[in-house]
């Protein structure tokens, strides 16, 4: 006899009504994502679960599912359905015979096969793969419920796995280069210091500390790090910090320039000076280089920091310090969507005019090394059903790689929605001076941290490279 539970009520059944060879079956069709779900709520990242190339080596050859994930489900059955609500599992034996791999499926049955005093069930368990051969057996001990219970079925939540690797190819590709010499401009507090440290065990940066020695040794205290052996330029305040590292940047010193704990104004005011020699003929800008676990690849917002309401020349700049960082990082035809509150040219907003008038410039040369569209609105500039239902043809919609705003304030609401409502993270570079300028925020990961850093010792390799 197999017992037919009502999926849309949860209804048990009683030690009175359980008989001898009741059984109960489900079957789930094992994806990767279970395996990484499993992990994430469990610790458990065994590589034999979680490596491929780990794995390859391994008795199986192949990645497994955890053991109890398959185990689980036997679990499942026996709260849910037979015997099901109000049912007290006491005890479980598990012989694992062969090994769950992404793509099996997986049927657990579970029957009743004897019934004790106290209302205890003990039933056996059994789970198979799709061609039958077992792949789990034991048996369960259980109290089985006394009441009659049917009880509406609570929703559970939806789950949504957010993965952060897409950082990691540009962090490799960092730490195989020698280590770039850093002016970390005012490195005084916790957060800060203890980036730079980590930053230098990584291998990523050789960092000099620029700032007054007393205020950070404190901070590497505080934070808990070692300075020890350390290079230190001593100034007495933030602002002669910044002037110190501009220095040792134009003289060639250092090759990156990275803030500390001091306002991004005041670095950038020295940095931009007339006499600094690190302006170029570029307007600076800031480039959020997001890694955003629903979009299938990098994308960087430009620009979220620094010009609050660009010109159509400083936006041509912009948009070409992006399209130099996305080839810095490997994509050699990025797709620039410039964004404006609609799809559709309109004289009353001026957003959707720069925008036609970047993608002129892109046509005729003005901007090189990437497709540019404009105006596009954020949903059609990264959705390609969005674009398709609006009928949009374009070589950028649905895709683009970059997305150049119309102002310092969109580009910052859309960068931190970005960050707190779809769990992106965000490492920040300053573009469009003689050297790269990390920039990030107090309230920064620290792999964000180590992300930027990478970043601004990619763009400083290339420019050696170019320039040899």
């Amino acid at each position: 006899m197999t017992a037919t539970i009502p999926q849309i009520r949860l209804a048990n059944r009683t030690f009175d009504e359980l008989e001898i060879g009741e059984s109960a079956s489900l079957t789930r069709l094992v994806s990767e994502d279970d395996i990484k779900l499993f992990a994430a709520t469990s610790g458990d990242v065994n590589p034999a679960h979680l490596d491929a190339a780990y794995a390859a080596t391994d008795i199986f050859g192949h990645v497994v599912i955890h053991g109890m994930w398959t185990a689980a489900l036997l679990s499942t059955l026996l709260g849910t359905q037979l015997p099901g609500p109000g049912t007290i599992y006491l005890g479980q034996d598990l012989r694992f015979r062969r090994p769950v791999a992404p793509g099996d499926t997986v049927t657990a049955t579970v029957t009743v096969r004897e019934k004790g005093p106290e209302k205890r069930v003990v039933l056996d368990t059994i789970c198979v793969n799709q061609n039958g051969k077992e792949v789990l057996s034991g048996q369960a001990t259980v109290i089985a419920p006394g009441e009659k219970l049917s009880l509406p079925r609570i929703p559970v939540p939806e789950v949504a796995l957010r993965s952060h690797s897409r950082f990691d190819q540009f962090l490799e590709r960092a730490k195989a280069l020698p280590a770039l010499p850093t002016a970390v401009v005012h490195p005084c507090s916790p957060e800060a210091i203890s980036a730079v440290i980590e930053g230098k065990l990584e291998g990523l940066i050789e960092p000099v500390l620029i700032g007054p020695p007393h205020k950070i040794a404190a901070a590497a205290e505080k934070a808990g790090v070692s300075i020890d052996g350390l290079r230190i330029e001593a100034t007495e305040h933030s602002h002669a910090a910044a002037a110190k590292a501009v220095e040792l940047a134009s003289a060639g010193a250092v090759h990156a320039l990275m803030k500390g704990s001091l306002h991004t104004d005041e670095l950038l005011g020295a940095v931009v000076a007339a006499q600094s020699g690190l302006r170029t003929d570029r307007r600076i800008s800031h480039a959020y280089v997001l890694d955003v676990p629903a979009y299938p690849k990098p994308l960087i917002v430009t620009d979220a920091a620094i010009n609050i309401m660009p010109s159509l020349d400083q936006k041509r700049d912009i948009c070409q310090n992006a399209i130099d960082l996305m080839h810095v990082l490997g994509v050699p035809e990025p797709l620039v969507a410039v964004l404006a509150a609609v799809e559709t040219v309109n004289p009353a907003m001026p957003a959707t005019l720069d925008a036609a008038a970047l993608t002129v410039m892109a046509a005729r040369g003005q901007i090189t090394g990437a497709k540019v569209d404009g105006p596009l609105a954020f949903d059609n500039a990264i959705n390609l059903d969005s674009a398709r239902i609006k009928d949009i043809v374009s070589p950028v919609a649905g895709r683009a790689d970059i997305l150049v705003v119309p102002n310092l304030e969109a580009g910052n609401m859309l960068a931190k929605q970005l960050i707190y409502l779809a769990g992106a993270d965000a490492a920040g570079l300053v573009l469009g001076a003689r050297v790269p300028i990390i920039l990030t925020s107090r309230s920064d990961t620290l792999r964000v941290r180590l992300v930027s850093a990478a970043l601004a010792k990619l763009v400083a390799e290339h420019r050696t490279s170019a320039t040899a």
